[in-house]
């Protein structure tokens, strides 16, 4: 409570009414922690900001954004924010809005939910007085999101909130009061204004949660989803022919997902597990005498990834690369655990996994869903079964992230060749020999099996 008095000393200083507000008060009632500390005053809240910076020896670097009248500074681990009280009103082809100077209850007006409408005075006369002019204690305890406002008027004005909405419903495991609920949905149209980067914030900050399926399926049936991941939407729904139905992917997916949501906090391997059978609708196949069939899902799910990130602007980089490894390669060791596994097998599973194996295998544990006990009991031990062999295998060959023991640069110094095909063939020669167990893993064995295949080409060591 440091801060709170230094922040009342400061407005006294002033002369100014100053209440902290939002997530601060919200995620404090709820006893969850928060770093991000934001202040309104009845006045300017930039002048509050630098009294308050002021007190301190040395002063607080404040940083003023006069353009929006807020200012922010740093203390420790909070991040602290300063704004004057305004009202709001907006354009509908923007969610920048109109700001003008306002009282406490213009403050709280413009708030996207009742329970970030909660003020705590800072004020010595009512100092620590909680000022909740829509009802949000109560809407705490019941553990509702609501607006304080007409619903409709909220989400068309920020369309943005729609997915604030969905992501404190995930974060708080609250639920969405109805009207507030159907609102998105008939609003939904509306987040075609927001940018993609504000979007994919909140996806982010969905999937980080506890239960990310909480967020994902209450995208899905208000029709945000089909907006901003269509993809992810039309795996939903069950098709029936010939009395044989298939599972409904996306229900399965949000299993799965919360499934490794409880194991890792990888958000990328979560994203995998999130992505893993994107391709199936594409897939999707009814034959008379197998039934349903998504031959090939992982492959074109795999190549759908990297479209996915570009348009959700996520990293292009390793964590794009990682997931479309995973997504790739997801049904490979479930498809092994079914058979008698060669050794053969098992060095190309750990050479193409290399440092994904585990993630690899932990995908696989997460993607059985069955609700029958025999099946599923099986797939567990299949999988058990496989990562004994794999263990055997891997201390055996030592193939973990391995590369062959010739080089595509050893292959052109011994023979006095220029980059070429030829090169990548004998590379890829010594590299499957090695796999399949015809030639030892170490370099006097790879250069005797490399000179007898050069040989054939015609090629004689310089």
């Amino acid at each position: 409570m440091d801060i709170c008095l230094r922040l009342q000393a400061a407005a006294e200083d002033l002369g100014v009414a100053a209440y902290l507000v939002g997530g601060f008060v919200r995620d404090k009632l709820l006893g969850r922690p928060c770093k991000d500390i934001d202040v309104v005053a009845v006045g300017s809240g930039i002048a509050l900001a630098t009294a308050f910076a002021k007190a301190f020896k040395p002063a607080l670097n404040v940083v003023v954004y006069e353009r929006f009248g807020t200012a922010a500074l740093k203390l420790g681990d909070f991040e602290v924010e300063f704004v004057g009280a305004r009202r709001e009103s907006y354009n509908r082809d923007s969610r920048k809005p109109v700001v003008e100077d306002g009282s406490l209850a213009d403050d709280q007006n413009r708030r996207d939910f009742t329970i970030n409408a909660l003020a705590m005075s800072l004020n010595i006369a009512n100092f620590g007085d909680i000022v909740d002019s829509f009802g949000g204690l109560q809407h705490l305890k019941e553990g509702k999101i609501i607006t304080p406002l007409d619903p409709a008027i909220t989400f068309s004005d920020d369309p943005l909130r729609m997915m604030r909405a969905v992501r404190f419903a995930t974060q708080l495991n609250f639920q969405i009061a109805p009207v507030t609920f159907a609102a998105i949905g008939e609003q939904r149209e509306r987040i075609r204004i927001i940018s993609q980067e504000r979007i994919t914030t909140e996806l982010q900050k969905i999937m980080a949660a506890a239960k990310p399926s909480i967020g994902l399926t209450l995208l899905y049936k208000s029709g945000l989803l089909r907006l901003i991941f269509p993809e992810l939407q039309a795996m939903g729904g069950v098709e029936e022919k010939n009395g044989q139905r298939h599972k409904d992917n996306f229900y399965h997916t949000m299993q799965v997902l919360d499934k490794m949501a409880e194991r890792s906090d990888n958000i990328w391997l979560r994203w995998a597990a999130l992505l893993h059978d994107i391709g199936k609708p594409t897939t999707k196949r009814f034959e008379l005498q197998a039934g349903w069939t998504f031959h090939g899902h992982e492959a074109v799910g795999a190549r759908m990834v990297p479209r996915i990130f570009q348009r959700l602007k996520l990293p292009l980089g390793g964590e794009l690369k990682y997931v479309q490894k995973l997504v790739e390669m997801h049904a490979r060791p479930v498809a092994l655990s079914k058979e008698n596994i060669t050794d053969s097998a098992l060095r190309r599973l750990l050479v193409e996994s290399g440092e994904e194996l585990e993630d690899l295998l932990l995908l696989c544990e997460t993607d059985s869903t069955t609700q029958y006990e025999e099946k599923r009991l099986r797939y567990a031990q299949n999988l058990r079964d496989l990562k004994e062999k794999i263990e055997t295998v891997e201390a055996k060959d030592s193939l973990r992230n391995w590369q062959p023991p010739i080089s595509g640069d050893d292959i052109m110094a011994i023979f006095g060749i220029s980059p070429s095909k030829t090169v990548g063939d004998l590379k890829t020669a010594i590299r499957e020999a090695i796999l399949d167990g015809e030639v030892g893993n170490d370099y006097e064995a790879a250069k005797a099996y490399l000179l007898v295949e050069a040989a054939k080409l015609g090629l004689l060591p310089k």
